[in-house]
């Protein structure tokens, strides 16, 4: 589902987007290297047919919803909700991320939104996500939208000195 909000639109990416996709990754890595689990020198090796079959996985997988944002019809940010391997009721969101340009426009709030509202449309009752501690901004966000820290933390990645803090949302109306 995409939908327009002012300036810009939130939807989900195609298969043929995987080139989109991974410069917004890429991007995203290189900009904020302390707020994932991945690295940009360890995305940044994988060739496009991984890319490719990431993203066709995707389109097909009815558990994975890979999202744009686009301002002025440039993508300027993405989101990642899956369903959970274990829990067919919960939603993990990753790779949630907006340029620094497009920063402060409610970009990353409506990719939050319609992440939430997939999950709630596939009848899940949580969602959850890491969230680097240090990120103010990020645990501000998600904090407005209603999600708790549940109280556990682990390094971002091994020999990582950042922390990560899961944070979860009871999605209503499910």
């Amino acid at each position: 589902m995409a939908y327009q909000l002012a300036t810009f639109t939130i939807r989900s990416f195609t298969p043929d987007e995987w080139p989109a996709y991974r410069a917004l990754r890429l991007c995203a890595l290189e900009d904020a290297p302390d707020a994932f689990g991945s690295t940009l020198a360890a995305e940044s090796t994988r060739p496009p047919e991984e890319w490719a079959a990431r993203m066709a996985r995707a389109a097909t997988s009815g558990i994975d919803h890979p999202l744009v944002a686009h301002v002025a019809g440039q993508p300027v940010g993405l989101a990642w909700a899956k369903v959970d391997a274990d829990d067919p009721a919960l939603v993990n969101l990753f790779q949630m991320w907006v340029a620094p340009e497009a920063r402060g426009q409610g970009v990353a709030a409506a990719l939050l939104a319609e992440a939430v509202r997939w999950a709630r449309a596939r009848g899940a009752t949580a969602m959850q996500l890491g969230v680097n501690c240090a990120n103010d901004g990020a645990v501000r966000l998600y904090t407005r939208a209603g999600f708790v820290a549940t109280g556990w933390q682990e390094p971002m990645r091994p020999g990582s000195d950042q922390v990560e803090q899961r944070m979860r949302l009871v999605i209503a109306g499910s």
